[in-house]
């Protein structure tokens, strides 16, 4: 019963890992997942977050086996 937490980008920069694991435990939401894995760090501005590849809000809940990704936004010219 796990929840997989992915960073990219500059984040996993800011964090010094790319991944982490955690137990999953019943009612967490992504904001729970964000201060989890991070030891309640605070949240950039803008950030993107994704469960199981599909854009979702802070106060989006997490199941068993979720994929929970945090990336900055992409820009680009």
């Amino acid at each position: 019963m796990t929840i997989n937490v992915r960073f990219f980008a500059s984040l996993r920069e800011q964090l010094g890992a790319g991944e982490a694991e955690l137990n999953f435990q019943p009612d967490l939401t992504v904001e729970d997942v964000w201060n989890l894995s991070t030891n309640q760090r605070n949240v950039p501005a803008n950030i993107l977050v994704a469960v199981n590849q599909e854009y979702v809000s802070f106060n989006d809940s997490v199941e068993d086996g979720d994929e929970v990704a945090f990336f900055p936004p992409v820009t680009g010219g």
